[in-house]
């Protein structure tokens, strides 16, 4: 059998091995159940989403298509720039605050993309950003510093 489609078949493994790896991990944690959620709860949930759609994406790469395509190059700059934001963001989370590292990560991961416009980028820092403090600061009531500690570091 042939793969008709490499980049679903190779998406779909990346996903079904990283939401495997969130369900390992979230049972060290209490799962609870959806009434009474532990803290291994949304990680569980999220990875089996993510497996899931691993799962489908796998299947739709093997599928017979109307023409076969090329395996993809891997390409390392892009990934390396991602992993490099993420990181960048979990050192400058505390000193920077949620909203500048939150517009850091999202700016510079933006680069990794061959389709990179600087307009584009901005707007998607601002709404994400936006969405950020909505959930985490008010909704969820985590305690992060949201801006600079030269600003008082006000959470």
């Amino acid at each position: 059998m042939r793969i008709q489609k490499p980049k679903d078949v190779l998406t779909g493994i990346l996903f079904l091995f990283f939401g495997a790896a969130a369900m390992v991990l979230s049972f060290g944690l209490t799962i609870g159940t959806a009434a009474k959620m532990g803290p291994g709860y949304f990680p569980f949930a999220l990875g089996a989403l993510l497996a899931g759609l691993g799962g489908a994406l796998l299947v739709q790469g093997v599928l017979p298509a109307t023409a076969p395509q090329d395996w993809p190059a891997l390409q390392l700059k892009p990934v390396a720039i991602v992993l490099l934001s993420v990181v960048l963001f979990s050192q400058l989370l505390k000193p920077l605050g949620l909203v500048l590292s939150t517009a850091i990560l999202v700016l510079l991961s933006s680069r990794a993309s061959h389709e990179f416009r600087w307009r584009d980028a901005l707007i998607n820092a601002a709404v994400l950003v936006a969405i950020v403090i909505a959930v985490f600061v008010y909704l969820l009531e985590f305690q992060i510093p949201v801006w600079p500690k030269l600003t008082g570091g006000a959470s």
